[in-house]
């Protein structure tokens, strides 16, 4: 069984070099206020020399307007944008008619969190799931209790599409998380050493989600 890896929060031409050249399937970038916002212009610079090598870039925004988020597809080559904030139904649904553009919904663990997917079926067009934490919308470093994973997974399934687990996520836990056969896991934080995206955890990433394939 294959894993979907998608590396988020690249804040540098270096990052998204180390990263380019990993065998992830998704790169994000934060185009939200956070401490690895990044500005379209400047990315679109490091594309010129970080061939991507078939990976699908994600846009990360969190409650962005429609010209906002199309400010920033004009000019970096979005696959997928990902709405990580409090969007509604009706709010991906104008984005996606003019972005034309596959978009995931990110929803925040909770006694909610299942009937928000719901509220979003035939409408997104994957879910991230990540751990909900005070004034915070992602790339925190802590994970949530994966116990639930399943039940993410299951209504995903029912809507026929795929659902990332994201929060905390890094080479120590990540064979924990690969028991619950999630379709992709989304790291930040935990490929990074030093506010930097590292090669060697990259390396221990990928060595445990191969064994993980081959045995599945």
């Amino acid at each position: 069984m294959s894993v979907l890896l998608k590396y988020c929060g690249h804040r540098s031409l270096e990052d998204l070099q180390t990263s380019a050249g990993s065998r992830a399937h998704y790169l994000g970038l934060i185009f939200a206020q956070s401490k690895r916002q990044v500005q379209p212009g400047e990315v679109k610079e490091w594309l010129k020399t970080v061939p991507l090598n078939g990976k699908k870039l994600v846009g990360v925004f969190v409650n962005a307007s429609v010209a906002e988020i199309m400010h920033v597809a004009k000019e970096v080559p979005l696959s997928i944008i990902q709405c990580h904030g409090t969007e509604t139904p009706e709010q991906i649904i104008q984005i996606k008619k003019a972005a034309r553009l596959p978009v995931w919904k990110a929803i925040h663990h909770s006694e909610e969190a299942l009937e928000q997917m719901k509220h979003f079926a035939g409408i997104a067009d994957g879910y991230i799931i990540d751990s909900k934490v005070k004034g915070e919308w992602g790339g925190t470093g802590i994970s949530f209790n994966w116990e639930f994973v399943p039940s993410y997974l299951f209504e995903a399934e029912r809507q026929g599409v795929r659902c990332f687990i994201a929060g905390g996520v890094h080479p120590d836990n990540i064979e924990e998380l690969l028991r619950y056969r999630p379709h992709g896991i989304d790291i930040s934080s935990g490929i990074e050493e030093r506010e930097k995206k590292n090669k060697r955890k990259i390396q221990w990433i990928e060595e445990k989600v191969g064994k993980y394939e081959s045995c599945s």
